[in-house]
């Protein structure tokens, strides 16, 4: 009785939601990954044995995961993070590059990538700081030693060079709003954001002058208020947010690799190269739309196919889904993803445990922003940063790392129900 009461504290709904997601995942990349030539079912020269065996091994991951009592996952947040910081650095010695990036270990004929596990140990280490009865996020010095967790990982992963993994940090900023950081910082990323994208394609003098222009509006009007405005303080927001437009070139040009920068001037409307760094995207939207409202078919998909959409098992699967399920069932995967975030976020909120509540937010935060960019990057509105889709995309690292850090999530929110 008592091991039966254990296994209903689960909440299967989300554990649902998880099988139905890996499964749907797994049916696209068969069908983006069979030819004729398969062998048989069970061909581990295939993409989609590969695939099937990674699941089934995620199992025995999860049995593990959910054994573990959830004491184990708080106390040992911070030697998880140093571990992952170390798997990290690693790979600038022991490393494999693959595709330009060193961001693989080789192990046999296997190949294991770090920065998928070290969201799961970040989001642990954060939920460890920021619950201590010791720190308050209305502290100015407590507020960078959160950032400082987020930032150690993801300065290591942008030189490999990784900058989609890197860019999934800022995904943890929404934890921090949820435990107190003022709305301010989020604020400052979407106008910083929105400063880049608009040197790009404006130029930083005119940039320069709509900062300008509108700091003296701002000043004007605010004067006629009893408390008068600071000219310095003005001046200095003004003087640093032309700074940044000026330095847009100079990181654009220097920091960003070719690659991107391409992707960027194609996104931006700057170019238009649809058989050179933009034929995948171009061929997934094609793929996409050629699919209408109900789709050509599983394994019908004449571009999934005729392999005109590249990797298209990977970062690109969710083009396998537009294809061959049309309209109707890529709004089913969306809303499959929506009602697994919202129910992160249901659980999340009624942990008694701020610990458990604030990895709550950081998992469901994680896998937002991975399903968003990669949708977005598929169908043409961002440009290609190498983010895979949550339980789809192929490969076992990506796989292993959205079931470590959905089942702890799980295995807390078990705690947090009592039975007598």
């Amino acid at each position: 009785m008592a091991t039966i009461k254990k296994i209903l504290k689960f909440d299967w709904i989300t554990m649902l939601l998880f099988l139905l997601l890996v499964a749907i995942g797994w049916a696209n990349i068969y069908s983006a990954s069979y030819t004729e030539d398969s062998m048989h079912f069970f061909d581990f020269n295939q993409i989609y044995t590969k695939q099937l065996l990674w699941i089934c091994l995620s199992f025995v991951l999860i049995v593990f995961i959910l054994a573990l009592d959830t004491k184990f996952y708080e106390r040992f947040s911070s030697i998880i993070y140093l571990v992952s910081l170390v798997s990290l650095l690693g790979l600038f010695v022991f490393g494999n590059n693959v595709n330009g990036a060193t961001s693989w270990y080789a192990i046999g004929p296997a190949s294991i990538q770090p920065s998928e596990f070290a969201k799961a140990a970040t989001a642990l280490a954060l939920a460890k700081y920021v619950s201590d009865i010791q720190t308050n996020m209305n502290a100015f010095r407590d507020q960078l030693k959160a950032f400082l967790i987020l930032a150690l990982p993801a300065l290591i992963i942008i030189p490999q060079p990784d900058p989609g993994s890197a860019l999934i940090y800022v995904a943890f900023i929404f934890p921090l709003y949820r435990e107190g950081l003022h709305f301010v910082y989020l604020l400052l990323g979407f106008f910083a954001a929105a400063l880049f994208v608009g040197t790009l394609v404006l130029g930083a003098p005119w940039i320069a002058l709509l900062v300008a222009l509108t700091a003296i509006g701002i000043f004007l009007k605010n004067k006629k208020q009893k408390n008068k405005p600071s000219i310095l303080k003005y001046t200095t927001i003004a003087m640093a947010c032309i700074g940044f437009a000026f330095s847009v070139s100079y990181i654009f040009n220097n920091v960003f690799e070719q690659r991107h920068r391409d992707r960027f001037n194609i996104v931006l409307g700057k170019e238009v190269d649809t058989k050179g760094i933009g034929y995948n995207t171009n061929q997934s939207e094609i793929a996409i739309g050629s699919g209408g409202w109900f789709g050509k078919g599983w394994t019908e998909g004449t571009q999934t196919k005729g392999d005109f959409v590249p990797e298209q098992h990977t970062d690109y699967i969710f083009s396998t889904v537009g294809e061959e399920w049309g309209f109707v069932g890529s709004l089913g995967v969306v809303i499959l993803f929506v009602f697994l975030i919202i129910r992160i976020l249901i659980l999340a909120e009624q942990q008694k445990s701020k610990f458990a509540r604030i990895y709550g937010y950081s998992v469901a935060a994680i896998i937002f922003f991975h399903f968003f960019i990669n949708v977005g990057m598929v169908t043409g509105l961002f440009p290609t940063v190498g983010i895979p889709l949550p339980f789809f995309s192929y490969g076992g690292s990506g796989l292993w790392g959205f079931t470590i850090l959905l089942f702890i999530f799980i295995r807390l929110d078990a705690s947090n129900h009592y039975y007598t």
